[in-house]
């Protein structure tokens, strides 16, 4: 099955190719806050997403926000 989604950690991310930049660009949905990551491959794109996410955890509690949770969540 193909599909444009991505899951990690409880999030969910659209991607699509730009052809242009021969990149996949991923953008987390369900949130507010602005979360995009990039990457060349697959494997790329997935370890990007993930590194998107704990980096966001790690903001969060940073700055002593609660993180916003995806909608699937809700």
């Amino acid at each position: 099955m193909i599909s444009s989604l991505m899951e990690y950690n409880g999030y969910h991310a659209k991607v699509e190719f730009d052809q242009e930049d021969q990149i996949f660009i991923g953008l987390v949905l369900g949130i507010n806050d602005s979360l995009n990551f990039h990457g060349e491959s697959v494997k790329e794109l997935t370890q990007s997403m993930h590194d998107c996410i704990d980096n966001y955890f790690d903001y969060c509690k940073k700055i002593g926000k609660e993180p916003e949770r995806d909608f699937h969540k809700a």
